[in-house]
C-alpha cells in the first residue's frame, strides 16, 4: 500500500532518519524528519499555474507545534492550539529565510510549506528538524528548488564548539555561564545562506568558527537529502523562465539616465519621487503591449537594482553619497519622555527610534508556555513598525511575523548584557516605536532601548549597538557596505546585522539572496560591521555610558528578602489572608516564591520598610537581650501581657514592672498602652520572659542592672 523510503544517519549526538511515501502522499511532497525521539511532519503544495499579474513570489511557511507532541494538552479556555506562539512564528521566518533565495527566478507559482511537530523528547529542539523536513520535501515535490539546504545548531562551551546541544542547555542561555553560544546556520553544500545567534560577547573570529563548524556539520545532512530524492523525487516541473531581455534593453534606453539620477537623489522621499517619475518616463516610451507585458515589474526592479550595484560596485559610491564603510550622522538623546521610567531617542540618518523601558514587578513577568514546559520571562521587548515611518498609509492591528521577527533580534542583542535577576529584581519591557524608517531600524531598537535601559536605571553590564551590513556580489567583485539603507537592503545581496559591545558580539543575524558567500566575505563584513559598531558606541556615549544611579520618582522600588522555605506558608497564610494583610497595612506589592524569595514593590519606600517589618515579625524568632516596643494586651493580678514581636506576647511579671514596689498591675499600665520591654528570655516551659524595668520607658535604652 505505501511506496516508503527511508534514509538514515547518525548525526551528532542522535540518529537522523528522513523518511516519505506513507505519511500525507496527496501533497506535492511529505517528509518525516526524526532525530532522537523528536518527530516533525514537512509538506509542500504548488500551484502548477501562476497567477495573471502576480508580482511577487508567493511563498508561505507555516511552522506549528501541536503538544500532543509533548504529551501536553493546552491551556486556555478552548483547550486547543490557537494563533501561532512567538516561537511558531519566530521558526516559520527562521525556515523561510534560506529557502527562499534558492526558487528558480521569475517563479511566482504559489508555494505553501507546513511543518508540523508531531513528537517532542525535550531534547532535541523542533526547529532544526522542521528546516531539515522542509529543505527535503522541497527537494522532492518537483519545484524549481535548487536546494536542497542543510541546518544545524551551534554551540559555544571552554572554547569548543557544540553540534545540537540539548534544548535545556539552551533554554535558559542567560543563567548558564559555560554555554555562550545557541547559533543556527543554514545553508547549501558550498555556501552559507542564513544565520540566527544569540550570543554572550563572542568575538568576530569566534563567530565565524561557529559559522564554519555548523556549515561543515550541516553537509552530511545535505547528502542525506540527496540520497532520499534520488530514490523518490518526482520530475522536475516543466517551468521555463519569459525572456524579458528585450524589453529590459528597451525600458534601459528610454529610462536608463532619468533612473540613475533619480537614485543620486539623497533624501528618501524626494529620492522615491524621482524614481516613480522616471517609471512613468518608462511606461510612456513603452507601446502599449509591452507596457501590459507580466515581466514589466520585475524589469524595472532589475534596472533600480543594476544602477545601484553598478554605482557601489564600480564608482564605490553609495545612495546618500557615503562611502562604503561609512555610518550615517547619529543623535542620541535620554530622558526623552517626562513620565516614563526611561526612555531614549535614537536617530541615524532616516531611521529613527522611540524607545521606552518599563520596570515592573515578579506579577508582570510572561508566563510562556510551550511544548517544552511552562516558563517566566523577566525581559520584554516589543517592536512596533507603524506605517506612517515610512511615510505610508496602511494596516494597523497586532503584531506580524516581521514585528516580532525584529523584535526579537534586538531582544537577543540586549539580553546577553542584563544583570542577574537576583541582582536587580524587576521585570523589564522595552518598547521601540519605530517613527521614521531606512534602513535597519532593528539595529536602531538595539541602540535605543540599550540607552532607554540605562535612563531607566537598569544596570546593564556594558551598553550595546548594532549595525547592519550590506553586499553587493558580482562574479568575483564584491562591495561590503556599512550600514545600508532601505534601497540597499532591498536591491543587494545581504542583509548582515551584528550587534555587540565593545567587548564582542551578542547577535549576528545574516540573510543571502544569492547562492551563499564566502568566509572571506563574512570575515570582512564582521571585521567592517566591529568598526561600525565601535563608532555608534562612542555616539551613544555621548548621552548616557552606563545605567543611572536614581530610577525615576515614578518607577517602583523593589527590594528582596530571603526566609526559610518552611515559613513560607506563615506568610501566605490560609488562602492567601496573611500576605493580602500586609499589602493592605503597608501599601506595598508582595511576591513571594517556592525558594522563599519575597520581592517588596512600592515608589514608596516608608511602603516597603512597613512590609519588610511586618514579614519579619513572622519569620523572625525574638532575640534575648534585645528590647522591643510592645502593646499591654492583657493584665492580670501577677502581672501584664505585652504583644512584642509580631504575634508573640510575653508576660511583665509584677516584679518586671517598676523598681518600685508595685501593688497591682495596673497602678503602672493600663490595657492598649505602649511599652518599652527587654527579651530576658524563656521559662522551663518555653514561656516569654519580659521587663519594663530594664528599659528606660521614656528614650527606650536599656538600663543598667544597679539602676
Amino acid at each position: 500500500m505505501f511506496n516508503e523510503v527511508k534514509k538514515t544517519i547518525e548525526w551528532g549526538h542522535d540518529t537522523l532518519t528522513l523518511e516519505t511515501g506513507k505519511v500525507a502522499r496527496q501533497a506535492d511532497a511529505a517528509v518525516v524528519a526524526t532525530y532522537g525521539e523528536t518527530s516533525v511532519l514537512a509538506t509542500v503544495v504548488f500551484e502548477k499555474k501562476s497567477k495573471p499579474g502576480q508580482d511577487f513570489f508567493p511563498l508561505t511557511v507555516h511552522y506549528q507545534e501541536k503538544y500532543y507532541a509533548a504529551g501536553k494538552i493546552p491551556g486556555g479556555f478552548f483547550k486547543r492550539e490557537a494563533r501561532p506562539s512567538e516561537k511558531e512564528t519566530l521558526t516559520s521566518r527562521l525556515i523561510d529565510r534560506p529557502i527562499r533565495p534558492l526558487f528558480v527566478e521569475g517563479f511566482k507559482n504559489e508555494v505553501q510549506v507546513i511543518v508540523t511537530v508531531l513528537s517532542y523528547d525535550m531534547e532535541n529542539d523542533p526547529d532544526v528538524v522542521g528546516m531539515i523536513a522542509a529543505s527535503a520535501a522541497l527537494t522532492l515535490s518537483g519545484a524549481p528548488f535548487l536546494g536542497p539546504i542543510g541546518a544545524a545548531r551551534v554551540g559555544f562551551v571552554d572554547g569548543s564548539y557544540v553540534l545540537n546541544p540539548a534544548v535545556d542547555d539552551m533554554e535558559k542561555l542567560r543563567d548558564n555561564p559555560e554555554q555562550r553560544l545557541d547559533l543556527i546556520v543554514a545553508g547549501t553544500k558550498d555556501a552559507v545562506m542564513m544565520v540566527e545567534s544569540e550570543a554572550y560577547e563572542l568575538s568576530e573570529a569566534e563567530m565565524l568558527g561557529a559559522v564554519k563548524f555548523g556549515h561543515e556539520q550541516m553537509r552530511p545532512v545535505i547528502d542525506l537529502i540527496i540520497s532520499l530524492a534520488e530514490d523518490a523525487a518526482k520530475e522536475p516541473f516543466d517551468f521555463q523562465p519569459a525572456d524579458t531581455g528585450a524589453l529590459y534593453e528597451k525600458a534601459r534606453a528610454v529610462g536608463g539616465d532619468a533612473m540613475r539620477a533619480a537614485f543620486q537623489v539623497r533624501d528618501k522621499q524626494e529620492r522615491q519621487a524621482a524614481v516613480k517619475a522616471a517609471k512613468e518616463q518608462i511606461l510612456e516610451g513603452l507601446s502599449e503591449e509591452e507596457r501590459d507585458d507580466q515581466g514589466l515589474d520585475s524589469v524595472i526592479k532589475k534596472l533600480e537594482s543594476d544602477v545601484v550595484r553598478s554605482d557601489i560596485l564600480d564608482a564605490g559610491r553609495r545612495i546618500d553619497g557615503r562611502d562604503l564603510g561609512t555610518v550615517r550622522p547619529i543623535v542620541a538623546e535620554v530622558g526623552f519622555l517626562p513620565r516614563t521610567h526611561g526612555s531614549s531617542l535614537f536617530t541615524r540618518g532616516e531611521t529613527q527610534a522611540v524607545v521606552v523601558t518599563t520596570l515592573g514587578t515578579g506579577d508582570d513577568e510572561q508566563i510562556i508556555d510551550s511544548l517544552h514546559g511552562n516558563g517566566r520571562s523577566n525581559f520584554l521587548l516589543h517592536y512596533n513598525f507603524p506605517p506612517y515611518s515610512v511615510g505610508e498609509t496602511g494596516r494597523m492591528g497586532s503584531p506580524g511575523r516581521r514585528e516580532i521577527g525584529h523584535g526579537k533580534l534586538a531582544w537577543r542583542a540586549l539580553q546577553a548584557v542584563l544583570p542577574a535577576a537576583t541582582d536587580f529584581p524587576y521585570t523589564i519591557r522595552v518598547v521601540s516605536e519605530i517613527t521614521e524608517s531606512n534602513g535597519s531600524s532593528s539595529m536602531a531598537s538595539v541602540c535605543g532601548g540599550s540607552l532607554s535601559m540605562m535612563d531607566a536605571g537598569v544596570p546593564l553590564k556594558a551598553p550595546v549597538a548594532g549595525v547592519a551590513m550590506g553586499l553587493i556580489l558580482e562574479g568575483d567583485k564584491y562591495a561590503v557596505i556599512t550600514d545600508i539603507l532601505g534601497d540597499e537592503d532591498h536591491l543587494g545581496d545581504m542583509d548582515f546585522k551584528v550587534a555587540g559591545t565593545a567587548n564582542g558580539i551578542t547577535s549576528l543575524q545574516m540573510d543571502i539572496k544569492v547562492a551563499g558567500i564566502t568566509p572571506e566575505i563574512m570575515e570582512k563584513a564582521l571585521a567592517q560591521a566591529k568598526d561600525g559598531r565601535m563608532h555608534i558606541l562612542g555616539e551613544m556615549g555621548k548621552a548616557l555610558t552606563a545605567g543611572r544611579a536614581e530610577f525615576s520618582a515614578h518607577a517602583p522600588r523593589i527590594e528582596t528578602m530571603q526566609i526559610a522555605t518552611d515559613k513560607i506558608r506563615e506568610v501566605i497564610g490560609s488562602g492567601g489572608k496573611v500576605i493580602r494583610s500586609i499589602v493592605e497595612e503597608s501599601g506595598a506589592k508582595v511576591d513571594i516564591n517556592d525558594d522563599g524569595v519575597i520581592k517588596i514593590a512600592s515608589a514608596n519606600a516608608e511602603a516597603i520598610e512597613k512590609a519588610r517589618e511586618l514579614i519579619s515579625a513572622i519569620v523572625d524568632e525574638p532575640e534575648v537581650g534585645r528590647v522591643y516596643t510592645g502593646k499591654v494586651v492583657k493584665i492580670m493580678d501577677f502581672g501584664a501581657f505585652v504583644n512584642f514581636f509580631g504575634k508573640r506576647d510575653g508576660l511583665v511579671h509584677v516584679s518586671q514592672l517598676s523598681n518600685e514596689r508595685v501593688s497591682h498591675p495596673k497602678d503602672v499600665v493600663q490595657e492598649g498602652q505602649s511599652v518599652k520591654v527587654k527579651l530576658m528570655g524563656f521559662d522551663d516551659r518555653g514561656k516569654v520572659r519580659l521587663s519594663m524595668k530594664a528599659v528606660d520607658q521614656t528614650t527606650g535604652e536599656e538600663l543598667k542592672e544597679d539602676a
